[in-house]
């Protein structure tokens, strides 16, 4: 079938929305017919030519949710007619890490996607007979995409689909990061450092845990308002003397969580520093650019705080994200500020203005 897609040919250089033609799924394989996609950092991260393991030609795109419209041999939990949302990080539920509590990064295709590859070495999308590879698995900035069945949530069709796509990463790893990386508990000092979409997904997480105070850092005060919204009892304006300030707000010991969702090494560091003496815990879901590196004082970790890293939130997709979608029909969750433009599909690199310029949460494309 044909379908218009945006497609990287060139790094640093605008998408190119163009007609391709999708291959029928192969056996384990979902055809889905997209309803609307998130505009993430990510997809800018690759466009820009800084993610040192990007590739071209390419379908960029990962923040997806649609409508199966049909399936390949071997798939058994998904039919024609299933509202899903799609997942970067699949879920197999066989390999050695998806039977392990303790990591979501499930192996069962992590070689080929990383190639820009379906499970089976190949492509489902081409140009004039010549391949164009798929992106995180996914491939959303499109009409349609064919997705490996453990890439897909199947989730509730009362789920407003132009919404359910913000689980498909930003929201689920932010609320992941507090609820299943650093296991937040009841009665405990957050800090979380970025009000971006991950950050005020980590601020929804800790409130939703139970902390008794949640504190976010950023430059922007619109965005520290909207962190409020989700559940800060307190917040910071951003700046070299913020790990200070938040010893001040605890007594000197620092806060039992810290979040950093920003992506800067810098801000990384002040995570780390102000975790609490003892038992401090820092989570890491930022990206850093290419060849940059975090630098902790030793004396930092020999006295009690420990960092973790943490990947689409630590979140199973295929059984987790349907129950955060759940939550947030339930009016756990408070979905509606996030989305701050809705776009087409010819507007695509418009999202990623936005998204440098800071304007709003999360744009998202209506491919409806």
């Amino acid at each position: 079938m044909k379908i218009r897609a945006a497609v990287l040919e060139t790094f640093g250089a605008p998408l190119e929305v163009q007609e391709l033609e999708l291959a029928e799924p192969r056996a384990g394989e979902v055809l889905v017919r997209l309803m609307a996609c998130g505009v993430c950092h990510t997809d800018l991260f690759t466009a820009s030519g800084a993610d040192p393991s990007g590739y071209s030609p390419t379908v960029l795109g990962h923040e997806g949710a649609g409508v199966v419209e049909r399936v390949g041999e071997s798939v058994t939990s998904l039919s024609p007619g299933d509202h899903v949302v799609t997942l970067f990080s699949p879920q197999c539920r066989e390999c050695v890490h998806c039977l392990d509590p303790r990591t979501n990064l499930c192996l069962a295709i992590r070689e080929q996607q990383g190639q820009g590859f379906l499970p089976d070495g190949t492509t489902r999308l081409s140009r004039d007979g010549e391949p164009v590879r798929h992106f995180m698995g996914t491939s959303t900035f499109a009409e349609a995409t064919v997705i490996p069945e453990i890439a897909l949530a199947k989730v509730s069709p009362e789920a407003p689909l132009d919404r359910a796509c913000l689980f498909a990463c930003g929201l689920s790893t932010g609320l992941g990061a507090a609820m299943n990386t650093a296991k937040v508990e009841p009665g405990s000092t957050c800090v979380v450092f970025g009000a971006g979409m991950v950050g005020l997904g980590a601020v929804a997480g800790c409130r939703l845990q139970g902390a008794e105070r949640i504190v976010c850092v950023d430059l922007s005060e619109e965005r520290l308002e909207l962190a409020r919204g989700q559940g800060a009892t307190e917040t910071l304006a951003g700046g070299p003397d913020t790990v200070e300030r938040i010893l001040e707000l605890t007594g000197g010991f620092g806060a039992d969580y810290t979040f950093e969702a920003t992506g800067h090494v810098g801000v990384m560091r002040q995570a780390v520093e102000s975790a609490r003496v003892g038992w401090g815990l820092a989570t890491v879901c930022g990206v850093a650019g290419k060849g940059e590196t975090l630098e902790v004082v030793p004396r930092f970790l020999i006295t009690g705080r420990r960092v973790a890293g943490s990947s689409f939130g630590g979140v199973k997709g295929r059984d987790q994200v349907p129950q955060l979608v759940e939550r947030w029909l339930a009016g756990e969750i408070d979905v509606e500020p996030f989305v701050s433009h809705k776009l087409t599909l010819d507007e695509v690199n418009r999202g990623f203005e936005l998204m440098e310029a800071q304007d709003g949460i999360r744009s998202v494309i209506d491919l409806t």
